[in-house]
């Protein structure tokens, strides 16, 4: 599927229930209602695509490293992420993700849910993550 062409226009989230699931890998399983409604995907797009998908290039790749290295030892993991809609736009979300287990214990899958962020520290969060870029662009990262 081809990635949208950032837009610099926010769609700000009104917090209501935006919930995805994945599978081990990060593949998308399961989207509820508000999520093809504020990303502009549709079910049968976003079912089988990996949540990535959703990724704005103004996240710093280390940001998404600590939440696999988090997840993939079965703990929560809530941090502030920008993402990318369909039609370029962006939305900024505190995402929350909690893994999905088997009757053995062993994780196979996650599921995300959303809430609005706080607005005020959101501004401290941009110019965090504009650090973290500049420093993976520098081989810092």
């Amino acid at each position: 599927m081809n990635r949208p062409t950032p837009i610099d226009e926010e769609v700000l989230f009104d917090g209501r229930s935006l919930i995805s699931e994945t599978d081990a890998r990060g593949m998308i399983t399961f989207v509820n209602r508000k999520f093809t409604e504020m990303t502009l995907y549709t079910k049968e797009e976003a079912v089988g695509q990996p949540h990535s998908l959703l990724r704005h290039p103004d996240m710093p790749k280390a940001a998404f490293k600590e939440m696999w290295d988090v997840i993939q030892t079965g703990k929560a993991w809530e941090g502030y992420v920008k993402n990318l809609r369909k039609d370029g736009r962006y939305y900024w979300v505190v995402v929350n993700i909690i893994s999905k287990l088997d009757e053995k214990g062993t994780i196979v899958g996650y599921i995300a849910s959303r809430k609005m962020p706080d607005r005020d520290y959101l501004q401290n969060i941009i110019v965090q993550y504009k650090q973290m870029i500049a420093a993976e662009q520098n081989g810092r990262g």
